[in-house]
């Protein structure tokens, strides 16, 4: 049977379902907390810094949080993760309730909001190449089903019911997120067990964060999947910063047809999760890769030069297409060549150096639209994407890719016959005690 038609396992259903759950819940409050700090102050740094509290746990922690996965049980870790959330989020609904909530503790809930956030993903991305055995073809059927109903649920269905529940009451959206919680971390605990990490010698866990970063910089495929969002990231937030500007004085349109652009590079995501795996197929995984960076890079160019909302939004749906379908390729690949015991700080890693890439996008936005023009941070992104494209084209290459999913095949093959062995010694000196005790191994007493 081919890796292709394998069926996924019944086990990645109820996680499918655990973080579509969990993204609603997610899309939810991203409409509803800031919507909550603008009832209570005006104050643009106030809001801002309720916003970037939700990133700082990555910047702080994220390699020391890969680190830390690496040790513990991945599934108990989602489930307590989620759980935890589910219980953070009764306080500032109780605050909302009893008209108590203020700013500085809606920070702290997207602080540890985002503390959660860093352990399930990070663990979740390390449980999930367990679960389907590291089959490379699985691993892009899953990521595009994960990506997709994410991108469906927090960009789609979570927002507007956020807004809609914040008119109920302003606890009702936290409490709804509460419940999702909830639900995401009972599944996840109800997911078969996946084999625990490997233990290490004995080092310091900061030792250890070092490593799992040395790792990703010395190993060129990998560091090139990590400039991809990092690169991107300064790139696309640029766009993101000046895009409302931009729609309204060089577009003409208003608060409405705002929300449809974004809804039209969400549905490019979508489309662009859906075929990430017939990408990967027909062209190799390497070429996908830098032909998804290629359109992102000319997408943004294309909405940079955009006479009209209909080009605009054309060109955001192609760049949303192009960024769906690397968000499928790119972890999928990295779960397949990854070791085991590596998995949480190779990807807490990316996703540290994609978050502390996203300042440096806003600030550059910022500063080239006051100094020039609006659409000058567009062209600037669109020149960053495509250059990013070049550099990274021969370090995720078709054949360093082929070669990296061969050597981890061959690693995984010598790890299962040294276990093997392994079991097979233990055995064998069991015998050996037994029959030196006079009996068989059948009638040892149990």
């Amino acid at each position: 049977m081919t890796a292709d038609i394998k069926k996924l396992p019944t086990g990645f259903g109820r996680l499918w379902t655990a973080q579509t759950v969990s993204s609603f819940g997610d899309g939810v409050t991203h409409a509803a907390l800031p919507l909550l700090a603008l009832t209570l102050t005006r104050d643009p740094m106030a809001l801002a810094v309720v916003t970037a509290a939700g990133t700082l746990p990555w910047l702080l922690f994220g390699v020391l949080g890969g680190a830390l996965v690496d040790r513990w049980d991945r599934r108990r870790t989602m489930w307590i993760a989620d759980a935890a959330r589910a219980v953070l989020l009764a306080i500032p609904a109780a605050a909302a309730a009893l008209d108590v909530l203020n700013v500085p503790l809606l920070a702290a809930v997207a602080f540890l909001l985002g503390l959660g956030g860093l352990f399930f993903d990070t663990a979740a991305t390390a449980y999930l190449p367990d679960l389907l055995g590291r089959d490379p073809a699985l691993l892009e059927r899953a990521n595009s089903r994960l990506r997709g109903t994410q991108t469906a649920a927090s960009g789609f269905a979570g927002p507007p019911a956020g807004s809609a529940l914040l008119a109920l009451g302003r606890a009702v959206p936290l409490l709804a997120d509460a419940v999702s919680f909830a639900l995401s971390a009972a599944l996840v605990r109800s997911l078969p067990a996946a084999p625990r990490p490997v233990p290490q010698a004995r080092e310091s866990l900061l030792r250890q964060a070092r490593a799992g970063a040395a790792y990703v910089f010395r190993n060129r495929l990998l560091l090139g999947l990590a400039l991809r969002p990092a690169v991107g990231n300064i790139a696309f937030i640029a766009v993101e910063t000046v895009l409302a500007l931009f729609a309204h004085d060089r577009l003409g349109i208003g608060t409405f047809g705002f929300g449809l652009l974004l809804t039209a590079e969400a549905t490019g995501g979508l489309l662009g999760a859906g075929i990430a795996s017939f990408l990967g197929r027909r062209l190799g995984t390497g070429t996908a890769l830098t032909c998804t960076a290629a359109v992102e890079g000319l997408a943004v160019l294309g909405l940079a030069a955009a006479p009209n909302p209909y080009a605009a939004g054309l060109a955001l749906a192609v760049c949303g297409a192009g960024m769906g379908a690397t968000m499928v390729l790119a972890p999928s690949l990295r779960q397949a060549i990854v070791p085991t015991h590596l998995m949480g700080r190779v990807a807490s890693t990316s996703r540290m150096l994609a978050m502390c890439a996203a300042p440096f996008g806003a600030f550059l936005g910022g500063w080239l639209a006051a100094a020039y023009d609006v659409r000058t941070p567009l062209y600037t992104a669109a020149g960053l994407l495509l250059a990013m494209t070049a550099v990274t084209a021969t370090m995720t290459g078709n054949r360093r890719v082929e070669a990296a999913l061969r050597a981890a095949a061959t690693a995984a093959a010598t790890t299962h016959d040294t276990t093997h062995d392994a079991t097979h010694a233990t055995h064998a000196t069991h015998a050996t005690h037994a029959t030196a005790n006079g009996s068989s191994p059948a009638n040892q007493p149990v």
